[in-house]
This record gives C-alpha cells, structure tokens and sequence, in this order.
C-alpha cells in the first residue's frame, strides 16, 4: 500500500450487537437498493428475491458489509417519506438476517425512526448522508441504540445538492465539517463513527477529484474512512458514459481511494472491487 496509508492511527474496530468488526485491513460494502428510482439500477432488481440473490452473491464475492437503502438520493431527489422507506426495508432487513445470520447490514438513511426500527429488525449500523442534519432526532436516537454510525458530509440535501456547489477549500471544508460531526457524535455517546466525504453529493467534479486526491488527510480524524465512488458521476463525466459502463473507471479510482487509505470501498460490483484489495496488499 502506498506509504499515506501509516501516516496516522485510526479506529480499527467497530463493535455492534456484541459483535466486533475488523477494519484493520480494507472492506468491501456491497449496495443493495430497495427503491424504485436509484441512480444506477433504476429500480431493477429491487423486490425481495432479487436483493436476496444479490446480497448473497455479493457475500460469496466476499462482501463484509451490505448496505441497504430505502430511498433515492439521487441529484434531485426529494426528501423521502419514512413510513414509505419502512416498508420498503423491513421485510428485507428481516428476510437477509434470516437468511445470512450474523450479516453486517447497515441501512442507509436520514430518517431517525427508520433508523429505530431497522437495528430493532437486525441492522448493525447507520449510514445517513445527512449526519443528522435532516432529522435532528437521529444522533441522539443513534446513541441510544448503540450502533456505528457512518457520517457523510453533503452540502444541501439530495434535492438541491447539485445546484452551483460552492467551497472556499473543498478539503477543508468537508474535513472540518466531518471533524465537528465527529465531536457531536462523540457528545451524544455514539462511540463508533466512520467518516465519508460524500462524493457526488453537493460536489463538481474538480471537487471530487481534489477530495480523492487528498482523502488521506481525513485519518487525522482517527476514525476510518469510506469512499462511495462506484459508478459516481466524477467517473462517469470526464469519460461521457453512463453508469452502465463506469465499472472500469470505479476500479481505477478504487486503486487510489486504497493508496490514500480508504478503509471501506461501498460499492455496486463486490467482486471487482475484493480483487482490487486483494492485489494492493501485495504493495504493502
């Protein structure tokens, strides 16, 4: 692995449920979308024999963690509804820890009560793009249930997020952001925060790139990192393809997302991205 990789310590476990996860090497978080109107899948795929078919080849594939979302947040995304997103979840969250026991789920939401009743159901940590800035009940909700939660920076909400994003140092501003969320977090007694950069979200794709190119700055925070750069339209752009054929690309920006020690890839194609782990510790 490149040398930015030991620049500074992190967390290198999560605990949730009694159970202890290892981060001390990179993981693979494999995306499930339970929606109708994803980016990427467009809503194929998305009943319940399918998502149980895709998480268990992504699991095979050597997926550590699954990744399920309810709603799109997609550019131009409106806010969702919970109840709506409950039950687009809950079957799922109980027929996946029914069927893979002892899965590491995480659901991918901003609201709180969902949030609530998904780890009830079985889910093992929180993913909200917000970091509570949707629903100010979450943190506090997020501590009492004791989970891992993951902290995404994105400016504006999923609706308006892509309209003229504006930083003075991108870098800066979304590590700064990040940091405060940390503090808040540890203020709440949520003992278990990952940090993501929000790629896609309220970014251009300058911003993007410079936030990959400097990701490794994000270990001062000392909590590990998550890069969702699968099939993002910074690939996707440049190239001028959809995301049908970004595959190639999302590799290649995973490469470097490990090289600036990423400790989670949260990814649409499992396989592909296990393999590219696989090969960069032969670089360490």
């Amino acid at each position: 692995m490149n040398a930015k990789n030991t620049l500074l310590p992190i967390t290198s476990t999560l605990q949730s449920r009694g159970r202890l996860l290892d981060l001390s090497a990179p993981v693979v978080m494999g995306i499930l979308n339970a929606t109708p109107d994803s980016f990427y899948n467009k809503g194929r795929d998305s009943d319940l024999a399918s998502l149980l078919q895709t998480a268990e080849q992504m699991l095979e594939s050597g997926a550590t963690l699954l990744d399920l979302g309810g709603a799109s947040t997609r550019p131009g995304a409106p806010i969702s509804n919970a109840d709506e997103e409950l039950q687009r979840v809950l079957p799922v969250i109980q027929a996946l820890t029914a069927r893979f026991p002892g899965v590491w789920l995480s659901v991918d939401t901003y609201h709180a009560e969902v949030a609530r009743q998904a780890v009830e159901a079985g889910v093992s940590l929180i993913n909200d793009v917000s970091s509570g800035d949707i629903d100010p009940d979450m943190l506090p909700t997020v501590a009492r249930l004791r989970v891992p939660y993951i902290a995404m920076h994105m400016q504006g909400t999923p609706e308006t997020m892509q309209q003229q994003p504006e930083y003075g140092d991108v870098v800066a501003d979304v590590r700064d952001y990040l940091r405060g969320k940390c503090d808040l977090c540890r203020a709440h007694g949520i003992a278990d925060v990952i940090v993501d950069p929000g790629f896609g979200f309220g970014k251009t794709t300058e911003h993007n790139f410079a936030l990959l190119n400097n990701l490794h700055t994000f270990r001062m925070l000392g909590r590990p990192v998550l890069a969702g750069l699968s099939r993002k339209s910074m690939i996707c752009k440049p190239l001028r393809i959809g995301p049908e054929n970004a595959l190639n690309g999302t590799t290649a920006l995973h490469v470097i997302a490990l090289q600036q020690g990423a400790n989670i890839l949260r990814v649409h194609d499992v396989k592909e991205a296990v393999e590219v782990i696989k090969l960069m510790k032969h670089l360490s």
